[in-house]
């Protein structure tokens, strides 16, 4: 109910202007540049729930991978390690899922007001990429560096 209005304040603060006939694409609705007609964004809500659900779908795709990576190194163990390894990937998506939603809404909140800013329109593409981008910084930050960040 709140982001609704916000959303819809952001629309009007910015002049999103759609064409006439325009509804929002569905999910993934990614299109192949050379080959279809674009698909685009107008909206501050469809920018930043698209941006919200590439990121918790690549989230989940990569911890689901690590807890299966966490998962296979318990082979070969005693039998009663195997009791609790069940909890892995339940904690491995539960913090996926956080990770993703404060990630995804705030970039997407970012780029939907940078994009509204300037009256431009949004290519599907662009939350998938930052999706990506996401998860990289996300995979580079868990390494430590000396001297780094």
């Amino acid at each position: 109910m709140v982001f609704t209005k916000l959303f819809a304040r952001a629309d009007v603060f910015f002049g999103s202007n759609p064409p006439a006939n325009y509804t929002a694409p569905p999910f993934p609705s990614l299109h192949w540049p050379l080959y279809e007609e674009g698909r685009f964004l107008y909206g501050a809500r469809d920018m930043t729930v698209f941006t919200l659900l590439w990121t918790l779908s690549i989230y989940m795709i990569v911890h689901v991978g690590a807890a299966a990576l966490a998962i296979t190194m318990h082979l070969g163990k005693r039998w009663s390690n195997w009791k609790y390894v069940w909890i892995v990937p339940i904690f491995y998506i539960l913090v996926a899922g956080s990770e993703a939603v404060l990630a995804g809404g705030l970039v997407g909140a970012i780029l939907s007001a940078v994009y509204m800013s300037g009256p431009f329109q949004m290519s599907t593409w662009v939350p998938f990429v930052w999706g990506l981008v996401n998860v990289l910084v996300l995979i580079i930050s868990s390494f430590s560096i000396q001297g780094g960040l």
